[in-house]
């Protein structure tokens, strides 16, 4: 439960009482992550669906975007930009880490940040057209994707780019088997309850695109930070997205 309450403590806003914050409990919490994909994808997912039910796909898709990150305090998103900005910044790592800790948004983050929230909510409008539980299997499908990918970000083999913070706490606490398994459970969750094989796809599909960002950050950074971590979530969700759609005509 310690690992639990870790994840939900800091990947959310709910309100639990963190009792453990050691790297023990962190690895356990990565793994737990998608549960917390869950608890979030539904509330979302629910909120969407009742703008569905109105008639109204486009602001059901908007609605669940903004859920997701009012109750995660925007803090993938904040990631994803400060990536953005590091990698676009063509500095070395040592520079480019310290532009990624700064408060501000650069250009590319700002850039990043609106192409990324338009493509979820174009996704998610097109499945919500069709309806409204199509939509709310999706929300909770790409929610669970981006969670999924917490676990391959913090693999033994992968190291924090910079001493402190929530990185070098995660970071090298997962172990292959442990990230493997819950994806696949993740995987055979959504497939079952979309009752469609194309969900559990997309989910390992936006674990694909997540590690991709991650090879790219390690290779640019050292290893990862927390900001690398929210990013892969990120983009793992989108590419999700982006599947379901495709795959879902």
């Amino acid at each position: 439960m310690h690992g639990l309450r870790f994840a939900f403590g800091t990947l959310s806003v709910l309100r639990v009482r963190v009792e453990r914050w050691d790297r023990e409990s962190a690895g356990r919490a990565m793994l737990a992550a998608p549960l917390v994909g869950v608890v979030l994808g539904v509330l979302a997912g629910a909120l969407g669906a009742l703008a569905a039910w109105r008639g109204v796909p486009l602001l059901a898709a908007v609605a669940s975007v903004a859920a997701l990150a009012a109750l995660t305090r925007g803090l993938h998103l904040d990631g994803l930009a400060d990536v953005a900005d590091g990698l676009g910044s063509g500095k070395p790592a040592e520079d480019a880490l310290r532009i990624m800790k700064q408060s501000d948004i650069g250009p590319f983050g700002v850039l990043t940040l609106l192409l990324v929230m338009l493509t979820q909510i174009a996704c998610l409008a097109d499945q919500f057209a069709h309806s409204a539980a199509r939509g709310a299997v999706a929300v909770l499908t790409a929610a669970m994707a981006g969670r999924c990918a917490l676990g391959w970000g913090c693999l033994r083999s992968v190291p924090a780019a910079r001493p402190g913070g929530l990185g070098a706490m995660v970071a090298g606490t997962v172990s292959p088997a442990g990230a493997a398994a819950a994806c696949a459970l993740s995987a055979a969750a959504v497939a079952l309850l979309g009752a469609d094989p194309r969900y559990a796809l997309a989910l390992l599909l936006g674990q694909l695109a997540g590690a991709l960002l991650l090879h790219r950050c390690v290779s640019r950074f050292g290893g990862i930070t927390g900001d690398v971590l929210g990013a892969m979530t990120e983009t793992a969700t989108t590419a999700c997205l982006i599947s379901i759609t495709l795959s879902h005509p």
